[in-house]
């Protein structure tokens, strides 16, 4: 006989019942609300992280950073008030009793404040004409690393303020070029360079340690932090590009200077990309990240390192193919951990620094921002998936246990109806193994149809990755009722070299194999996917990907596209982009040298084949991908009579990132697919 139910328990279902009907798909309001976790920093007592959670307001159209501490055990988590309505990059004092973070002055320019960390007023350091960014603090206290932006021909801060007034309130508003690159992603270089400046905690007048027209960090191809002290504070190893025309190159090097200036010391002659410098903790090595083939930014990264005694180096990871991505050593100086993208992931590893031998600490996870804790008992990091944004984590590294730190977005997160994404492999181009993800839409009922979104990752060498992505979210595609599959085709990293290597010279061949395999593949197994009703969506490589598949949709399976920021001539591409070595690779040559490639695989070539409705979107300010390709695109699809829009935005770059544009983004975006696919 069935027991019973109580009042009380009626009422506990009851309320857990209303708790899940309240659920919603995830919007784009939900996505602007949450709170982005990063840069977590141990402090040197190994009991209290610092880090900083950046908001957003969809009616302020911007954002803001508040500094917090969390204690190790997760149990105690408070604002580091600052003073400021936005502060961020806290790094601690070597004795962990003060802070330093980057906040704006009363002019609008981010100036190191310090301040006690136990609270109390904030100390102004600098009063940098144009501002200081990534702080590192030197391990004797004596002074704090940054950089910050100079006209290289001044010698003093006063002439740099003065030239910039000129360049921002002058009435004369040309540019004058003289080498390339004269424009980097979003912004003008106007003559500037970045350069590495340290200040004494003491105050006073910040010293420029890379002085010359060289950018330090190196405008591109750089690591997490390009600059690191020595243990015994004396001096800073750093990166930078001193070939003519860094624009045709990835020869970034690594130098040595003394924290008091003058004449650095190169210690790597490697011809391709050297980054991301860092002494272990005895002194003896500098570890850093090696590709071997110049001209190529997707080259396998290796962990290598210099000894700094007979200037011996020694390539740790040379037989491991995986390319690393954040190096941290342990305390004891007898390993090193990093992470990598592994198979739609971002896993963690360790490798032994006498030996070579690597061993993989985590599985099916994405983590980054790597930092440790100093008795090296616990690995500190960011970890995020398809479902969750990122929090902070420690990983017992012994044992392996993981223990989740924060629970910045508990709240938001327990109101939304999202799904786990689902791993699927199958053979693409010559029956290579390929792997792809779907992920449900929300409320999934198998007994019905659901039409298919299907996205294509940019890079191309990259991958779809367990993450909550904030620009091509995959639970915002399958929100309206889609199913959104990702595959990982031929480009793809964390597949092996090999993998990666397999698109250069060959854009719509393999790669366009596997994704309509793949297309084919979730048909056949998925029974609840309509094949009728499939659209593609894609940016950078993936838009594109969807201006080739406009001019070879040939069987019609695909309904519309929405082509974002993607190549569609790669003639006027080659010399519209300020990152030239990319195409000389990718298309084996220049225009001039080698026109039969890039006219074969340029989607210009195929207009006559147009005819699937697109959705065009491009950016005013995206100095990588030209904005003329998206006008050309669109001119293309008009002259050819194909139902087709164009989203443009004067004043985003590659990626959309204000929140009101990025509502009308996703509500274009969506609208668009919803007309041709349904929901």
């Amino acid at each position: 006989m069935p027991r019973k139910l109580t009042p009380v328990i009626l009422i506990l279902l009851l309320i857990s019942g209303l708790s899940y009907a309240q659920k919603h798909p995830v919007t784009v309001e939900d996505m602007w609300k949450v709170g982005r976790v990063s840069d977590p920093q141990v402090s040197p007592d190994g009991k209290t992280i610092a880090y900083q959670i950046t908001s957003y307001s969809m009616e302020e159209n911007k954002g803001w950073s508040t500094i917090y501490l969390v204690s190790i055990d997760g149990k105690d988590s408070r604002e580091f008030k600052t003073g400021f309505k936005s502060s961020s990059e806290p790094v601690w004092s070597p004795d962990g009793k003060q802070i330093a973070f980057v906040a704006e002055d009363t002019n609008g320019v981010p100036q190191v404040y310090v301040e006690d960390a136990a609270g109390g007023a904030a100390r102004k350091l600098t009063g940098i004409a144009l501002g200081a960014s990534g702080l590192l603090w030197s391990p004797d206290s004596q002074h704090i690393a940054f950089v910050s932006d100079v006209f290289p021909e001044c010698t003093s801060d006063s002439c740099n303020a003065a030239r910039e007034n000129e360049l921002e309130n002058g009435q004369v508003k040309a540019k004058f070029f003289t080498h390339l690159p004269y424009r980097v992603w979003n912004y003008w270089k106007d003559g500037k360079r970045s350069h590495l400046f340290v200040v004494s905690t003491e105050g006073g007048n910040p010293v420029d340690l890379t002085p010359g027209d060289f950018d330090t960090p190196p405008i591109d191809l750089g690591g997490k932090m390009d600059y690191s002290f020595s243990p015994d504070g004396k001096k800073v190893c750093y990166v930078k590009n001193t070939d003519k025309m860094v624009a045709v190159s990835t020869n970034n090097d690594l130098f040595t200077v003394s924290v008091n200036g003058g004449t650095s010391k190169r210690i790597t002659t490697n011809p391709s990309n050297d980054n991301q410098p860092l002494y272990s903790p005895d002194g003896r090595y500098i570890a850093y990240r090696a590709q071997m083939i110049p001209g190529f930014e997707s080259d396998r990264s290796r962990l290598v390192l210099y000894d700094t005694q007979d200037g011996k180096i020694i390539d740790l990871t040379e037989k491991y193919d995986r390319s690393m991505d954040e190096v941290v050593w342990s305390p004891d100086s007898k390993a090193l951990y990093f992470n990598a993208d592994d198979e739609g992931y971002h896993n963690i590893f360790e490798v032994n620094a006498s030996t070579g031998k690597v061993k993989k600490l985590t599985t099916n996870s994405t983590n980054e921002d790597m930092t440790i804790t100093p008795d090296g008992k616990y690995l500190v990091f960011l970890r995020q998936s398809v479902t969750h944004p990122n929090d902070i984590y420690k990983m017992e590294i012994a044992t392996g246990k993981v223990t989740q730190l924060t629970h910045t977005n508990d709240t938001l997160l327990s109101q939304l109806e999202m799904n786990r994404w689902e791993p699927f492999w199958f053979e693409g181009a010559g029956g290579t193994k390929v792997e792809g993800f779907l992920i449900k839409p929300p409320n999934f009922d198998r007994n019905k149809k659901y039409p298919m979104v299907y996205l294509v990752h940019g890079g191309p060498q990259g991958q779809w990755m367990d993450e909550f992505h904030y620009r091509w979210n995959a639970e915002m595609f399958a929100a309206p009722g889609y199913v959104a599959v990702m595959v990982n085709p031929r480009g793809s990293t964390g597949y092996g070299q090999k993998f990666t290597d397999q698109i250069s010279g060959d854009w719509g061949g393999k790669v366009f194999v596997d994704l309509m395999k793949g297309v084919d593949y979730v048909v056949k197994h998925y029974s609840f996917i309509d094949k009728n009703r499939i659209a593609a969506a894609g940016a950078s490589y993936g838009g594109y990907m969807m201006n080739w598949m406009e001019g070879h949709n040939n069987k019609g399976i695909f309904k519309c596209f929405v082509s974002h920021d993607g190549v569609y001539d790669a003639v006027s591409a080659f010399g519209s982009t300020e990152e030239l070595w990319f195409p000389i690779w990718e298309f084996k040559g220049t225009p001039w040298t080698n026109p039969k490639l890039y006219q074969k695989w340029s989607p210009s070539s195929y207009v006559k084949n147009f005819k699937t409705p697109m959705l065009v979107i491009h950016s005013q300010n995206d100095f990588r991908l030209d904005v003329s390709q998206g006008f050309q695109l669109f001119t293309a699809l008009q002259m050819m009579h194909v139902p087709s829009e164009m989203l443009y935005f004067p004043n985003e770059y590659h990626f959309v990132v204000k929140p009101q544009d990025s509502r009308l983004w996703w509500n274009t975006v969506l609208g668009w697919i919803g007309k041709y696919i349904g929901k």
